[in-house]
């Protein structure tokens, strides 16, 4: 369920494999020219840095999060190994290491985000359950429950951003808590607020 929140809060921990190039700097997109036209393709995916067309060409792979974050750890491309004339998606590259890195700086925002309370979360888990099973045996009922629970949802959520406000916390310490980013953390805040 956190990764659906993550997901939900703005997608702000959106995983990739990163580049850097030779000089140790990391490019930017990749345009491809399709043509005539006001619409120019582009791609940020690891393997448009493959050296053809011009393209820059990635020497180094790493983690890399749309939050900012980068991997320490640099995986080379062995370009002697790597076939020169067919694309990269094709060749046999190992990601497992930049997406474990990923995946290790997923888990520490995970990590920092508030624990539910164990009663709290079994709760929820079991009225998504139950919200499931009747939208598929008595759909009108689901969608009553839905409506009413998006009114508890409102008038909560609007009582909890007025008491953070009270409390004067910082926004980086609700992101953090959210398992966010600081605009997607204020945007959430400001839905409720301003619903």
């Amino acid at each position: 369920m956190v990764d659906k929140v993550l997901k939900a809060l703005g997608a702000a921990h959106e995983g990739a494999v990163g580049v850097l190039l030779a000089d140790g700097s990391e490019p930017g997109p990749v345009y491809f020219d399709v043509g005539s036209g006001s619409h120019m393709p582009s791609s940020t995916a690891w393997h448009a840095y493959d050296g053809r067309y011009s393209r820059p060409q990635a020497v180094l792979l790493r983690g890399s999060c749309s939050c900012g974050w980068r991997g320490a750890a640099e995986y080379p491309l062995d370009w002697t190994t790597l076939p020169a004339d067919q694309p990269l998606y094709e060749a046999d590259v190992d990601l497992s290491g930049p997406i474990a890195d990923y995946e290790a700086h997923l888990s520490v925002i995970r990590d920092g985000a508030v624990p539910l309370p164990a009663g709290l979360a079994g709760l929820l888990a079991e009225l998504v359950s139950r919200l499931g099973g009747l939208a598929a045996e008595e759909p009108l009922v689901a969608l009553k429950a839905l409506a009413d629970l998006r009114h508890v949802i409102a008038q909560t959520g609007q009582d909890a951003v007025y008491e953070l406000t009270d409390r004067d916390v910082p926004l980086k310490v609700v992101a953090t808590a959210l398992g966010t980013s600081e605009a997607a953390a204020r945007t959430y805040l400001n839905d409720y607020l301003h619903p």
